[in-house]
């Protein structure tokens, strides 16, 4: 299980979230103390989000402190990926950043990927990824060389944690049992039964963040800065069921407060269509094309 956490600190300052970077960075799992956090724009943009979400819930400054200054070998990690689109239809995704983060939260990766040579990029959805033109031929790199650091990175023993994970492990083409152990979907971790709907009801990361960590979000995402989000979910329900977190008492009462709280409309759901690429909304969705999952 994850390691014991302090209480957290709750904050509901914004988290304001960019994406420029300089380089390729990457931590060795098997140096774990090398683990170096995302690359950043000149004026540490990105790195100062990151520093400021870590201090809006658990595991407390503190407590983090002594993870980075300890060999701590992590079990958990976190891969996110970001995508831009190569096509009009909502399954014409490309990866374009993929960042991995692991249970203390060290920011092991963090890299952005160059579309694919041939295929032309219909929008770089930079209201919701904040990727660019620039960004992606300034810093991007082949797939293949991505993937290179990523298994570099991340050991066999690993438990891949986060929102839809399969999703992002479908796009990078991980195999089960070879690249990691498990998996770990935080969408199935804080699902809630809704006796309204008599059905399970589960919830985007957005608001879970916003809802349990009192962490205010925007619509842009980063790959980085949600793969730390996920971690500090899944640290932060391991917390809630330990006696002192509340045990399963506070974890019940957590999920009800995600139920009773309502959810900001997605960016999806509020642009069924951008630059003329369907969003994937199922109830508004402009092309047509089926749905998997």
């Amino acid at each position: 299980a994850p390691t014991e956490h302090e209480a957290p600190v709750l904050s509901t300052r914004a988290v304001e979230r960019k994406t420029q970077s300089n380089a390729v960075q990457v931590a060795s799992s098997e140096d774990p103390t090398r683990a170096q956090t995302p690359p950043v724009d000149a004026d540490n943009q990105l790195e100062e989000d990151c520093q400021l979400f870590r201090q809006t819930a658990m595991p407390s400054p503190k407590k983090q402190q002594q993870f980075q200054q300890q060999n701590y070998v992590a079990t958990y990690f976190s891969i996110d990926v970001e995508c831009v689109a190569t096509g009009n239809e909502h399954n014409a995704r490309d990866v374009a950043q993929i960042a991995l983060v692991d249970q203390f939260e060290r920011c092991l990766l963090n890299v952005y990927v160059k579309p694919p040579e041939g295929k032309k990029v219909h929008s770089y959805l930079t209201p919701l990824t904040g990727i660019t033109e620039d960004v992606l031929s300034a810093h991007g790199v082949r797939l293949e060389d991505a993937m290179q650091h990523v298994r570099a990175a991340l050991p066999p023993h690993a438990v891949l944690v986060g929102q839809n994970i399969a999703k992002d492990v479908e796009w990078l083409r991980l195999e089960e049992g070879k690249d990691f152990t498990s998996l770990v979907d935080l969408a199935g971790v804080w699902r809630v039964w809704n006796p309204r709907y008599k059905s399970w009801s589960v919830f985007s990361q957005d608001h879970l963040v916003k809802t349990l960590l009192g962490s205010d979000v925007g619509e842009q995402h980063n790959a980085a800065l949600d793969a730390l989000k996920s971690i500090r979910l899944f640290n932060y329900f391991h917390y809630l069921q330990s006696g002192q977190g509340g045990g399963e008492a506070a974890l019940d009462a957590a999920k009800q407060k995600l139920l009773e709280s309502p959810p900001e409309p997605s960016f999806a759901k509020k642009n069924p269509s951008w630059e003329g690429v369907c969003m994937g909304n199922r109830k508004t969705c402009t092309c047509g094309a089926p749905f998997f999952g």
